[in-house]
C-alpha cells in the first residue's frame, strides 16, 4: 500500500502544478481551487507513504516523477520547449529514481 499511497501523492502533485500554471498567477479560480486541493491530497497520501518508505526514498520518487511528469505536460500540453540537455536531464531523473527504487535498499 505504502507505493500506491506514493503514486497517488505523485498524481495529486502533478494535477496541482499543472493546474498552477493554468491558473495564471492564481487569478483564475477554478484552477486555483484545484491547484490548493491536489496539494492537500499529495501532502496527506505522501504523510502515508512516509510511514513505511524511508523519508530520502519517498521523497525523492516524489519528487523527481512529479518533475519528469510536470516537464512533459509543459511540453506536450503549454506547448514549452525543451532542447536535447532538457530530455537528457529529465532521463537522468528518471534514471536516479529507477535506481532508488530498484536498487537501494528501503531501511
Amino acid at each position: 500500500m505504502p507505493w500506491l499511497f506514493l503514486i497517488l501523492a505523485i498524481l495529486a502533485e502533478v494535477v496541482a502544478t499543472s493546474a498552477l500554471k493554468a491558473s495564471n498567477g492564481m487569478t483564475h479560480w477554478p484552477a486555483a481551487a484545484l491547484t490548493v486541493c491536489g496539494y492537500a491530497v499529495s501532502f496527506y497520501f505522501l504523510g502515508l507513504a512516509f510511514r513505511v518508505i524511508p523519508l530520502g526514498v519517498a521523497y525523492a520518487v516524489w519528487a523527481g516523477l512529479g518533475i519528469v511528469a510536470v516537464t512533459l505536460i509543459g511540453v506536450f500540453w503549454f506547448g514549452q520547449s525543451l532542447n536535447l540537455w532538457g530530455f537528457i536531464g529529465i532521463a537522468m531523473i528518471l534514471g536516479g529514481v529507477l535506481m532508488l527504487r530498484l536498487l537501494a535498499p528501503l531501511s
